[in-house]
């Protein structure tokens, strides 16, 4: 069935706010890990996804010869899709780990997408659609997608590191910090904590 523009509900208006969450629990994020072990593309996706907070789009341009000489500490670069500005990220282990095992179990050409399907490059859909799965498969309840991945990273940023919110915002492409805390949920969390004080 078509839909009219705008009327798509599996779509959002443009300017509504995105309303998946972070994965908030770290045993969820390892056991969708376990449970892509054996599945070395899907693994790579979550990981660089959790790890970099590029959104799906930008994590779909990526060719294989952008990645595959990658080393602890190397800086990738990405064109924002919003933007159109280069955002630089700096790779962790995780990251090198998951790109060689993808890589060693199937070696593609550098002018080859990295996260190729059956007909060719993932497309975001599918990528909402793999995240909304593993997060079901790992016991979780809520609204999962592909948000999701770029989410959990500044959630656990902010909640584990203190990493403070102008650097978040600038990491995320975001024009206000209120833009940054509505995007990460944190902010109803925090101002609740503030009540727990008795004095």
């Amino acid at each position: 069935m078509a839909f009219q523009k705008g009327e798509n509900p599996h779509h959002p208006l443009p300017g509504s706010v995105l309303t998946v969450e972070p994965i908030r629990d770290k045993k969820a994020i390892q056991r969708i890990k376990k449970l892509l072990r054996d599945q070395p593309r899907d693994l790579c996706l979550f990981v660089l996804g959790i790890n970099t907070a590029f959104r799906a789009n930008e994590l779909l341009s990526l060719t294989v010869g952008q990645v595959r000489s990658l080393q602890l500490s190397d800086v990738l670069r990405v064109k924002q899709s919003k933007t159109g500005k280069f955002r630089s990220v700096t790779v962790n282990g995780a990251v090198v780990k998951a790109i060689s095992q993808y890589l060693t179990a199937y070696p593609l050409s550098d002018e080859a997408f990295l996260f190729q399907g059956k007909r060719g490059c993932l497309t975001v859909p599918t990528v909402s659609t793999m995240v909304k799965t593993w997060c079901q498969h790992a016991g979780l309840r809520g609204k999962y997608g592909s948000h999701s991945l770029r989410k959990t990273w500044g959630y656990w940023q902010r909640l584990e590191r203190g990493t403070a919110i102008p650097l978040l915002m600038e990491a995320f492409g975001h024009a206000t910090q209120q833009q940054t805390l509505a995007y990460l949920g944190i902010q109803a969390e925090e101002i609740a904590q503030i009540y727990e004080l008795e004095l």
